[in-house]
């Protein structure tokens, strides 16, 4: 008897081979071009708000470093917050990271903050705060606030149940209603982002990277793949396959691109980053994102980057510990990275 499993298999099967038979017939350099603009559409196109006027709603000094608050809107009618960290002995064209967070209440959790925005100063989360380890490094940070987490959740989920821990379902659906997706609407945000943080007189545009973990890596790795601003990318618990981790573990809608496959498979997807320096980072033992797909992602990204000559260019480490940030490795890569550009 013929199953949905079996079913579901047969069809994965099949966007391989057609994945496969389309790549033959193109060059390297094609293929790469289509994928990036194929992947910026799969998104979903959304208008731009071309009348943004950026605004600093705080700045509080902290050990080492200035933390100020600023509202920016790339989309009509929307906008949201985010985070600069400045450190002390920042000077003008100082190398600069988009930090990107995942699930959890907000850029907050990545700064340093509870989430009413007093200072944590207990035992660190899965974050380990990541953004003020990097401005800790001497990089200037910025940390947006991604849509339907902590502040940006949706009034009508706040409305069911006041500690909703976000608004992903109801945000993806609607969108999807629409033929648009929520992942689509966050990275057309981080490149907004980018476009106000290379613009700060304390950051060097040509010396910009990226850091994201688990959901906020998916956006960290597409804004990396179609925008080469990004000079170099550091993606946390999330470097995979489809097939091994949200194709076979539960997770989050906004997780979801549709026609996505028919693109590639998420080594491929994230390997249009090359030849730029990139860095994967994965626990091993993480429960959402399996160890065993980790190690064939950074098989087949191995042989990406040998194929393009920078086989340097790639780095990873596979860390005990579970789904959650590390940066033993990465951070110090990714600041050196920068600083010798």
């Amino acid at each position: 008897m013929w199953t949905g499993d079996t079913y579901l298999e047969d069809l994965y099967k099949q966007a391989e081979a057609k994945r496969n038979f389309t790549a033959r017939s193109e060059s390297p350099e094609a293929k790469q071009a289509r994928l990036k603009a194929s992947l910026r559409r799969a998104a979903g196109e959304f208008e731009l708000n071309k009348q943004d006027q950026p605004v600093r709603l705080e700045s509080v000094q902290c050990q080492g470093y200035t933390r100020e608050r600023i509202e920016l809107s790339a989309l009509p009618g929307l906008s949201f917050g985010a985070y600069v960290l400045i450190p002390d002995a920042a000077t003008a064209n100082t190398p600069g990271v988009i930090a990107v967070h995942g699930h959890g209440y907000g850029s907050r959790q990545i700064s340093g903050l509870l989430e009413d925005g007093s200072a944590d100063t207990g035992e660190a989360d899965g974050y380990h705060h990541f953004a003020v380890q990097l401005v800790q490094k001497g990089l200037v940070v910025i940390a947006p606030d991604v849509s339907g987490f902590g502040e940006r959740r949706l009034e009508a989920d706040l409305a069911e149940n006041p500690d909703a821990p976000n608004s992903c379902h109801r945000m993806s659906t609607q969108l999807l209603m629409l033929g648009k997706t929520l992942t689509g609407l966050r990275v057309t945000e981080l490149l907004h982002t980018l476009d106000y943080f290379s613009g700060r007189q304390e950051v060097d545009p040509s010396r910009i990277g990226i850091v994201g973990f688990s959901g906020g890596s998916l956006l960290a790795f597409i804004v990396a793949a179609v925008d080469e601003r990004i000079l170099a990318s550091v993606l946390i618990g999330f470097p995979n396959t489809f097939k091994d981790s949200i194709m076979s573990v539960r997770h989050c809608i906004c997780n979801y691109v549709p026609d996505i496959l028919k693109l590639g498979e998420l080594p491929e997807l994230i390997g249009l980053i090359a030849p730029r320096p990139l860095f994967l980072e994965s626990g091993s033992n993480d429960p959402i994102f399996p160890v065993e797909g980790f190690k064939q992602a950074v098989k087949e990204l191995k042989q990406l980057y040998a194929q393009a000559g920078v086989s340097e260019n790639l780095q990873y480490d596979l860390f005990p510990g579970a789904h959650e940030v590390s940066g033993r490795n990465s951070f110090d890569w990714l600041h050196a990275t920068l600083a010798k550009r």
